[in-house]
């Protein structure tokens, strides 16, 4: 339960997801429903899990699992249905994680560092990476780490601005696919502009869409807040060198740098 500090922070008790080995109490949507599936399915083994289990663990009907399962299957998850008496759906051994070993501080770490992020670039990618590491460790190691977040606090008032742009925007610039922008300038005026994605930068306490705009034929900087929609189109981008941005502030680092 999160706790409420006097200047209205939130601890860290929140930042972890749940400790217990299925997490269906957080799924919130069916993005996050379909790799709690996956979990779950690696955490089975060899014993699998029926649809029926499934609906149940998961709060929906048998037709919806059914669904995901072969929405799991179609983005190349390797699992397959067990006919017969007692069967079910069974995830191939060789998509488990390995044994790792951390250690709460370094879990810690990544909550915090999940936290801050919260409603930035790929939060939800680095969610599902916590959730993963949570489910390999040893319980002593989770339970030490849930407690050491109660001693860490971090400011959630923040607006997490529009989920919809931020998620078309994260797949354009991994697929590498044009995108459609509704933009509102530092005007006010509104346009639509049609874009390859470079990059995205935070600078000045703002997040930007670095982008060769086809409508202006030039680079441009567009800011996350300012991006009314952003509509993914099956067009491949162009190819965009990183260096045609220019140069970097002194203080500017790209992630494999930091």
């Amino acid at each position: 339960m999160n706790k409420i500090g006097s200047r209205g922070m939130v601890t860290s008790e929140s930042l972890l997801p749940a400790m217990s080995p299925v997490c269906h109490h957080f799924v919130v949507n069916r993005t996050d429903r379909l790799y709690a599936i996956r979990e779950e399915l690696r955490r089975a083994g060899k014993a699998g899990r029926t649809a029926e289990q499934l609906a149940r663990t998961f709060e929906v009907s048998i037709r919806t699992i059914k669904r995901d399962i072969t929405t799991l299957q179609h983005g190349g998850f390797p699992l397959w249905a067990r006919p017969g008496p007692g069967g079910g759906y069974v995830v191939d051994p060789q998509a488990t994680l390995p044994p790792v070993n951390f250690t709460e501080a370094e879990i810690l770490g990544l909550a915090a560092a999940v936290a801050s992020h919260r409603g930035q670039p790929f939060e939800q990618h680095a969610r599902a990476v916590l959730t993963k590491i949570l489910s390999v460790v040893d319980r002593p190691t989770r339970d030490r780490a849930s407690a050491l977040t109660d001693r860490v606090w971090t400011d959630l008032t923040g607006s997490p601005g529009n989920a919809r742009v931020r998620r078309s925007i994260e797949r354009a610039l991994q697929e590498r696919r044009v995108l459609v922008l509704q933009y509102q300038d530092h005007h006010g005026k509104h346009t639509i502009r049609k874009v390859d994605p470079v990059l995205i930068a935070h600078t000045e306490a703002q997040w930007y869409l670095v982008a060769h705009c086809q409508t202006r034929d030039a680079i441009r900087w567009f800011r996350f807040d300012r991006i009314q929609a952003a509509q993914l189109t099956a067009k491949s981008a162009a190819s965009v060198p990183v260096e045609s941005v220019g140069t970097p502030p002194e203080t500017a680092r790209a992630l494999t740098d930091v």
